[in-house]
């Protein structure tokens, strides 16, 4: 596997190349970056002349990630080169389905299983409803067991429009996924959160998708209010700092951060679907354990063969960016000091991110408030 990535900043720059990659044969190209510039056709004119077979797929963000920094108002462009693995790529518009649910369980439909070891997942951040997504690609038939990993785009702090795309300009509605295949693939995925829980354990009594009504037959807004104390007069930036755990029977709590309150009906909206009968807790903000965090996440899924060319996808939430602020390096350098100067880092800062739940091939949930880190190596075939 050969990799070149590439950084747009007012002109083209290369930020790591693979000796003897050749533009002419790479197979799939991921570009991140600033949604105003990737509406821009010189961005994708740029990178199909320069890879004229390879796949293009591109997502806005809330921040790329290149290495340990955070880049603001960029384009990144990974492009890879496949020995002897191969790439598919499907995408669809969230306004040609019934609802996420069924775009996720058409998209999973386009795939063989035979070789898949990997499905990557790049959506639009604000019309697609991420958990209706991932229950859909959830549901298939088989049993097989393959990795489904990826995010949700962003708009910086906008929370306007974001835009996906797959060789072509990206659109607002648009859902990507990357089908990797071949058996000298060794693919690896995880997300750790690092938040701290505290008060008492709750059950949702009343909700709609992701908008949240009462908690304990208590109105959600009132009681969260409550918790909040000082913080209250701060809404709803401080929300941020105070996201709900959401456990729904038997699977593991994920992390569901409030995008926005509504104080005329006093409800709250999430970045997820907050279900009846669920248990939730708040949550808090503990610096230090969101670097540990990092560095969870990116020991889970280093590589075995460290001499191979390796590629690591570093999908972090916004929410996560505007809580550490000037410290946001910090998760990033975590996640680099674990998987080593070798490996080739890529990613952004999303609306949400996809990974699986812990302990659970072959199932795929949406997170927020984590690092979620995929790694990618192809191990040579004259090495076998």
């Amino acid at each position: 596997m050969k990799i070149c990535g590439l950084q747009y900043n007012g002109t083209w720059s290369n930020t790591h190349a693979t000796e003897q990659l050749q533009p002419e044969m790479v197979q799939l190209v991921l570009v991140f970056g600033d949604r105003y510039l990737l509406q821009q056709p010189f961005i994708y004119d740029a990178l199909k002349l320069r890879f004229p077979i390879a796949n293009i797929a591109m997502a806005s963000t809330s921040g790329e990630i290149l290495h340990d920094e955070v880049q603001e108002n960029t384009v990144l462009a990974t492009a890879i080169q496949f020995e002897s693995s191969s790439v598919q790529c499907y995408s669809t518009n969230i306004a040609a389905h019934a609802d996420s649910f069924h775009a996720g369980k058409y998209l999973r439909s386009c795939f063989s299983s035979e070789g898949l070891q990997l499905l990557f997942i790049l959506s639009d951040g604000t019309l697609v409803n991420g958990t209706e997504l991932v229950e859909g690609l959830n549901d298939t038939a088989s049993n097989d067991a393959v990795l489904m990993t990826g995010g949700l785009a962003g708009d910086g702090e906008r929370f306007k429009e974001t835009v996906t795309g797959l060789n072509a300009l990206p659109v607002s509605g648009n859902i990507v996924v990357i089908g990797f295949y071949g058996h000298q693939l060794e693919v690896k995925g995880s997300a750790f959160g690092g938040w701290d829980e505290f008060g008492p354990l709750r059950t949702v009594t009343s909700s709609y998708k992701n908008i949240l009504y009462e908690i304990d037959g208590r109105n959600a807004l009132d009681l969260y209010k409550e918790y909040l104390g000082p913080f209250k007069a701060e809404l709803p930036a401080s929300a941020l700092l105070f996201p709900l755990s959401v456990r729904v029977g038997q699977m593991p709590a994920v992390t569901r951060t409030i995008l926005s309150i509504d104080e005329e009906n006093h409800t709250m909206l999430f970045a997820g679907n907050i279900p009846e009968g669920s248990k939730v807790r708040l949550m808090k903000a503990n610096f230090e354990r969101l670097m540990e965090a990092s560095e969870s996440a990116a020991a889970s899924v280093a590589v075995s063969n460290k001499e191979d060319n390796t590629l690591a996808i570093l999908v972090s939430c916004v929410g996560r960016k505007m809580i550490l602020h000037k410290r946001t390096y910090e998760e990033l350098h975590a996640a680099r000091k674990i998987l080593g100067h070798q490996t080739f880092i890529t990613g952004f800062y999303s609306y949400g991110e996809i990974s699986p739940f812990q302990n659970t091939p072959g199932s795929c949930g949406l997170q927020n408030q984590t690092m979620t880190i995929t790694t990618l190596c192809e191990h040579s075939t004259s090495n076998h």
